[in-house]
């Protein structure tokens, strides 16, 4: 079951972020998916031991969770737009 809420999650987070770096329309929801998880990870290691919400196997509807995880994701984007196109748009 936690696995699926982290799927679910992971692509609410990724889908969030890729609207405010405004990717939305060249992403699916696959990579809405890849990216919120993958940029919670990387936001619960960046940013865990700031915020709280570091652990991976934590509550996954705690605001410190929530917050790490959006953050990755935008740090996550920004690093794939700075890749792709040069620029952080």
């Amino acid at each position: 079951m936690d696995f699926i809420v982290a799927i679910i999650m992971g692509g609410i987070m990724g889908w969030l972020a890729s609207k405010v770096m405004n990717r939305d329309a060249s992403m699916g929801i696959f990579w809405n998916i890849v990216v919120g998880c993958v940029g919670s990870i990387l936001g619960r290691f960046l940013l865990g031991q700031f915020i709280g919400g570091g652990q991976l196997r934590g509550d996954a509807f705690d605001w410190r969770t929530l917050v790490t995880a959006f953050i990755g994701a935008l740090i996550l984007l920004a690093l794939a737009n700075l890749v792709q196109r040069g620029r952080l748009r």
